[in-house]
């Protein structure tokens, strides 16, 4: 397999601002590409991503390079998991300002779930991010579907009950049209229960390139998440 081209620094800074942006900022569907399926036609059946392939198969998992989650890491949540090297972790914090919180409520929301933290993977050389989301407690599918739901541009939700550590999951694969970018990209997320609420984990990138290159980091995570 011929060697990924390095990072692509002369992505237009328009593109990026969208590309990049939470995850609850999408864009509008294509009105000319495929419709999403009707939530009765959605599978049960082990997730494909969105091209139709195996979500994960053959992907191993990024050595591990560092923890996330617990007491004195640079995110505090419900859950822990390692990190892939040079993966750089964040925490959202709301803004103290009520007017700034009303404007970014759209870009810290999806659906049911608030935005804790993001995982920047520019330092390891790709252009996307690893997002964790809380949820209210509730049946995992359904806040997984109604935080797919909400990402505008969202189809071809595929679902399949999985393990996350040894934590029963629920995972889907989907993909997500943006006009500015005119192309579908791979969406993936898996949602865990734990005391204080359902955890989402979302894995995004500025298209399926980057999203695929990004795997690694997501089987990490997803392999060695525990409830903190």
């Amino acid at each position: 397999m011929p060697e990924r081209a390095p990072i692509r620094t002369a992505v237009p800074a328009a593109l990026l601002a969208a590309g990049l942006l939470l995850t609850g900022c999408g864009t509008e569907k294509d009105p000319a590409g495929p419709p999403a399926p009707a939530s009765g036609a959605r599978s049960s059946a082990p997730a494909a991503d969105a091209q139709g392939s195996a979500p994960a198969k053959g992907v191993a998992a990024a050595a591990p390079a560092g923890a996330l989650g617990g007491a004195g890491t640079a995110c505090a949540l419900p859950v822990t998991f390692s990190l892939a090297e040079d993966w750089k972790p964040k925490a959202i914090d709301a803004p103290a300002d009520p007017e700034v919180a009303d404007l970014l409520e759209g870009l810290s929301r999806q659906g049911p779930a608030t935005a804790l933290c993001e995982v920047d993977a520019k330092p390891a050389g790709n252009i996307g991010f690893l997002r964790v989301w809380s949820a209210p407690k509730g049946p995992l599918r359904s806040t997984l579907e109604a935080f797919v739901k909400a990402e505008d541009g969202s189809r071809k939700a595929v679902y399949a009950e999985t393990k996350a550590g040894a934590l029963p999951a629920v995972e889907v694969t989907y993909a997500v049209y943006s006009e500015i970018m005119e192309e579908t990209s791979d969406k993936r997320a898996l949602a865990v229960a734990t005391p204080k609420g359902v955890v989402i984990v979302h894995l995004g990138g500025l298209d399926s390139e980057e999203h695929r290159a990004m795997l690694p980091a997501y089987e990490l995570a997803k392999s060695t998440l525990k409830v903190s």
